[in-house]
């Protein structure tokens, strides 16, 4: 097994994908559930994650963990000594008891950790595992985890150097204008966003993100958060697409002891965890109906009431919520509760598709770069004029997080003489030059190319046609055959943007992008209800 894991490290692009591939080979053979590496610095009396994964229902936060002198003095002790703690049942004790994470449930054990730089700096780290609820390891087993120190080790010492941006990126010290200069575009392609975010962030205000997936929600919530009076507290991100129904309640209200089977400890919610900070409850759209209703009462009195618990308590958070789905449109199937929706939905922020910011493309990618060949230890290559062309004329379905898997790729295939930005694009050529699917109505997704094209493939004829060009023949401008068939919804829906009878529905895209397209091309959609 140790071999194994040694090749999954090497072969990662990234520290994270080197986490969960080492974590994926472990569960070959050990009940193991999450992972989590922390670098221990001497300096600040802190131990921070740098790297962590997991396969149960609840995410682990980056978090750094601060420890009184006595405290770190005893984690010191116990890396000398280079024992494997163990602790069965999800009671925690003892130095385990803060490393530890709040989502675990199952047996913990703790690796120390030490990687030698080749300065001679002495990095410590520790390495959490936990093991599924209800397993144990056996003996063996135990001597199996003792093996795997140094690709942990390798994980440590991969991961170190990104550990002072990190600790900036989502500490709670940070200052309201800590990550505003990281927002690549907030002065081109984002402005209007960041104008927004700029007006609500030092109010209170509920705040709803709304986006495809890949666009960025987080990172304008965490913006929001950095610039209000609230910047120095927590800021709790919760996908509430990934949470269980039946753990819900314990998980954004928290539970008392002997609540239920398996609670065997009082734990805090998020919104207490939160309490004083923001609450950034990501996917919102994804809660159940009955959640939706606890989570409204909480927005409206501020109070909460821990699963098998009997007092109120009071919390103060700031919410921001997220979705890439149409609210509006669930409002209407009854699928999404229509007085939460108003609650929520005090101040919408739209963010925009990567294709349409265009001219952020280059600043992004060389952000990206610059990020993956520190993370992986290759020289920086500034993007050559071609490399930019290629970035700017692909579609991009998967927004700025695709563009951040295809530079970490174009890094890693260059070895540090290039960017091979041709073959980190080659893995979606399928799907940039994919035929779109033939409708009786024309779709905003539609690629248009640039060079006039003189063959065209027919795949159900099994043959190529030759087309001759019509030289006499304008085409007219890609915006205004755009706005044309926009009209001819709204003239068909008489105005009305969502619902089933709505211009949205028929044209098969989210009301929200619909409005932004409209705006875009200064189509007013009250001139065609004013007309009927």
């Amino acid at each position: 097994m140790k071999e194994i894991v040694w090749d999954q490290v090497f072969q990662a692009a990234s520290t994270l994908e080197a986490v969960q591939r080492v974590l994926s080979n472990l569960r070959l053979e050990l009940p193991i559930q999450s992972l989590v590496v922390y670098a221990l610095e001497r300096s600040q009396r802190a131990a921070t994650v740098v790297a962590a994964a997991t396969h149960g229902p609840f995410p682990i936060d980056a978090r750094t963990v601060r420890c009184t002198e006595s405290k770190w003095s005893e984690m010191e002790a116990w890396v000398e000594e280079n024992g494997i703690l163990r602790q069965h049942g999800p009671r925690r004790t003892g130095k385990l008891a803060y490393l530890t994470p709040d989502s675990t449930t199952g047996s913990a054990l703790g690796i120390p950790l030490r990687s030698f730089h080749a300065d001679g700096c002495d990095q410590v780290g520790v390495a959490i595992l936990e093991v599924e609820h209800g397993r144990a390891l056996r003996d063996e087993q135990w001597l199996a985890l003792e093996r795997l120190r140094g690709p942990l080790w390798f994980l440590l010492l991969a991961a170190t150097p990104r550990l002072s941006h990190a600790s900036e990126a989502i500490g709670p010290e940070e200052g309201p204008s800590a990550t505003k200069d990281l927002i690549v575009g907030a002065d081109s392609g984002l402005r209007s966003v960041m104008e927004r975010v700029e007006i609500v962030a030092p109010s209170d205000m509920p705040v709803l993100i709304l986006g495809d997936t890949g666009t960025g929600k987080e990172v304008v919530a965490r913006a929001i958060h950095q610039r209000s009076s609230r910047a120095g507290r927590p800021f709790i991100r919760v996908n509430c697409g990934a949470i269980p129904p039946e753990l819900i309640d314990s998980q954004l209200f928290g539970h008392e002891r002997g609540s239920f089977t398996g609670a065997s400890d009082q734990r805090k919610g998020w919104f207490e965890r939160a309490d004083g900070g923001t609450l950034f409850l990501d996917e919102i759209g994804e809660l159940p109906l009955a959640a939706q209703v606890r989570l409204l009462r909480v927005l409206q009195e501020h109070q909460i009431e821990r699963v098998g618990g009997e007092e109120w308590i009071h919390v103060d958070v700031r919410i921001v919520a997220a979705t890439h789905r149409d609210l509006a449109g669930m409002v209407h199937q009854r699928s999404f509760r229509e007085d939460l929706w108003y609650r929520i939905n005090m101040f919408p922020i739209l963010l925009p598709r990567l294709c349409e910011r265009i001219e952020d493309i280059p600043a992004l990618a060389r952000h990206f770069a610059k990020r993956a060949s520190t993370n992986f230890g290759l020289p920086y290559v500034e993007l050559a004029s071609s490399d930019i062309k290629q970035l700017i004329e692909y579609r991009w379905p998967g927004n700025i997080r695709e563009l951040q898997a295809v530079m970490d790729r174009a890094v890693i295939l260059g070895r540090g003489s290039k960017l091979d930005i041709e073959n980190a694009l080659g893995i979606g050529i399928a799907t940039r030059y994919e035929p779109a699917v033939e409708t009786d109505e024309p779709t905003f997704y539609e690629v248009i190319p640039e060079q006039p094209v003189q063959r065209v493939a027919v795949a159900n004829e099994g043959h190529r046609v030759g087309l001759e060009k019509e030289p006499e023949r304008e085409l007219d401008a890609l915006d205004n055959a755009i706005r044309r068939h926009i009209e001819k919804a709204l003239v068909l829906t008489q105005g009305q943007i969502e619902g089933k009878r709505g211009a949205a529905h028929y044209l098969k895209i989210n009301p929200h992008t619909l409005r932004a397209k409209m705006r875009k091309l200064g189509i007013d959609w009250n001139q065609f209800r004013e007309s009927t």
